[in-house]
């Protein structure tokens, strides 16, 4: 410092100090100037980058510019190479943290930004904005702090081959939670499911709420909300029934064994027009069965062209009022279970009876 002072004149050190404030108005004007051209001009673009440029040179640091100033008007003084040294290091710290800053604000602000364009028609953009997001910013901030050790003489190669030895100990350490952030990654890339999706993991089934760097959590049916580790979520059986683009139905009817063969062979016809009546069905086939303990039975299958369970229930719901009316107007009745029960003794059953009371076979029916 006695150095620095008694190398230099006031001369050079006015001339240095005007070099610094020139400097310093000079960039606090051009992003003034900037800024307000820009933030005229964005609204007026479809595009997003003029937006996102507004929100990056805004995030300029007051000491960026104050020590930019300082190092330009530094060079016109007699320094002690050390002190050189220093400050320029120090200049180089203050410029990778900036550019840092401006990084990590346009990855923020590009990532919402998509989130918000593609959310109406891509739900999967908010499943893997939050993943990538985290990701890429601490991927920035990573490569900017081994700069800025490699700045300072630090042998980064050392430390990066130190890092990978004591990354080892920590990955086994921290297995679980590294493992669920790899299965959130895998989530993000494959798409198994999004944030929206009806799906049934095991016998678990409902919405996907949220999925996280460790976590997904599913909004059940009866309004409680059911936490997996995304690990354990890949490893066990996922149906995902948004992507279901068609539903096969198979129902059974059941008639009595009292129909008549004409009716038998009318059924199946009754069957065919009744899902054919559906625009939202296609008919596959309609057969007699074959023969239950109490009754004929029916069994029908068809398409319902939407994956949604509501216009199944619907298309579900005409095809049986068709059935109900079909059925009555051709006489045919719907069986219900009953047995047969054959006595090899029936005086002894009469002798029974007749020891009831009369009041409690009445109540009995």
């Amino acid at each position: 410092m006695r150095n620095l002072i008694t190398n230099n004149d006031i001369q050079a050190w006015l001339v240095a100090f005007g070099i610094a404030v020139a400097v310093i108005v000079l960039l606090y004007a051009a992003k003034g100037v900037l800024l307000r051209r820009l933030a005229h001009i964005a609204p007026n673009t479809v595009t997003y980058l003029d937006d996102l440029a507004v929100k990056i040179l805004a995030a300029t640091h007051p000491v960026f510019i104050l020590l930019m100033g300082v190092y330009a008007g530094a060079q016109g003084l007699i320094m002690a190479e050390r002190s050189a040294l220093f400050l320029q290091h120090l200049t180089v710290t203050v410029l990778l943290l900036q550019a840092a800053r401006w990084g990590d604000v346009g990855i923020k602000g590009w990532f919402h930004h998509y989130r918000l364009r593609r959310s109406a028609e891509d739900a999967a953009s908010t499943t893997s904005t939050a993943a990538l997001g985290f990701v890429a910013r601490t991927a920035l901030w990573v490569v900017i702090a081994l700069m800025i050790l490699d700045n300072f003489g630090v042998n980064i190669t050392t430390l990066v081959a130190s890092l990978g030895i004591g990354g080892i100990a920590v990955a086994l350490a921290m297995q679980n939670i590294l493992g669920d952030l790899f299965s959130s990654l895998s989530i993000v890339l494959d798409k198994p499911f999004v944030v929206g999706d009806f799906i049934i993991v095991d016998d678990v089934l409902g919405t996907v709420e949220y999925v996280g760097l460790k976590t997904t959590r599913l909004r059940s049916l009866g309004g409680e909300q059911i936490v997996f580790s995304n690990s354990d979520l890949l490893k066990s059986r996922i149906r995902n029934y948004k992507h279901m683009q068609t539903r096969r139905v198979l129902f059974t009817i059941r008639v009595p064994y009292k129909v008549s063969k004409a009716q038998v062979l009318a059924i199946p016809q009754i069957l065919r027009e009744a899902v054919e009546a559906q625009e939202q069905a296609t008919f596959d086939r309609a057969h007699f069965k074959g023969y239950g303990t109490s009754s004929l039975e029916f069994e029908t299958v068809y398409y319902v062209k939407s994956g949604d369970y509501g216009v199944y229930m619907d298309v579900q719901q005409a095809i049986n009022v068709i059935l109900f009316e079909r059925f009555e107007n051709e006489d045919i009745p719907f069986a219900y279970p009953t047995q047969l029960l054959k006595l090899d003794q029936p005086e002894a059953w009469l002798d029974v009876q007749a020891a009831v009371p009369e009041e409690r076979r009445a109540a009995n029916g």
